[in-house]
């Protein structure tokens, strides 16, 4: 099929070879992939933010974008889970753009979930060695019900050694502007969190959302107890080097 890649603005502008393996593991799989001119922002920052009507200006952006793609696969729970989630209440007023949004919704997946769950491909071939352990974003798990996909892609990964993380669901503190307009509160919880990534005895924090896991080695660095981080969608792309991604 032809899939049309949501870059996502954190992803786009400090990682972006997240997009780019993304790119490589589905070429990899046999499908065309495009990257549409003109996606921008979903809209989360300025939803987040109380500003409603900014919002909306943005997501219309984005789906016009995506209006005439297949289907469209992003490396973000949070991402997927606007447009899931809050597109229908941006537009309950707009039945034009209404329309649109349910069919964005209808065709847009994270990247764990398309992977496993749509396509069924859940062995790769990657190997990686490490002990590692998973951080499952907030938005991806509560709001999507993402779950299984992310630990399903982990655990056939050869020599990797999936460690438990203690109070896994517990958020990390970032949630976007939330980090920001709450500073303390945020450091508290990601100091919590840290401390259970430290406990878990892995080397490796695997996530599917960049903003959480910027956040957790961030304060991981900062307290000098540096892990290596990685989204799930690096993993494999380390991982499958073997198969010539």
């Amino acid at each position: 099929m032809k899939v049309s890649l949501f870059a996502t603005c954190l992803a786009n502008a400090l990682y972006p070879d997240v997009d780019l393996t993304m790119a490589k593991i589905l070429t990899y799989l046999g499908h065309t992939v495009d990257v549409p001119d003109g996606q921008a922002c979903c809209g989360q920052i300025a939803f987040n933010s109380g500003y409603f009507d900014d919002a909306r200006e943005v997501a219309r952006t984005l789906i016009d974008a995506f209006e005439k793609s297949e289907v469209v696969v992003g490396p973000s729970g949070s991402c997927i889970a606007m447009i899931h989630h809050y597109y229908p209440f941006l537009f309950e007023n707009d039945p034009v753009y209404l329309a649109k949004a349910e069919d964005l919704i209808h065709k847009s997946y994270e990247f764990t979930q398309f992977i496993v769950d749509v396509l069924q491909k859940p062995d790769l071939g990657a190997k990686y060695k490490a002990k590692a352990t998973y951080h499952p974003s907030c938005h991806a798990t509560r709001l999507l019900e993402i779950k299984d996909a992310p630990l399903t892609l982990i655990e056939h990964v050869q020599d990797l050694e999936l460690l438990p993380l203690p109070e896994s669901q517990l958020c990390c503190g970032f949630g976007g502007t939330f980090s920001v307009k709450m500073p303390k509160i945020s450091e508290a919880m990601v100091a919590e969190k840290a401390e259970h990534v430290l406990e878990s005895g892995a080397d490796l924090l695997l996530g599917l959302d960049l903003g959480c896991l910027m956040n957790i080695s961030g304060y991981l660095e900062k307290i000098n107890k540096p892990i290596k981080t990685m989204h799930i969608i690096q993993l494999l792309g380390e991982g499958m080097k073997n198969v010539h991604i």
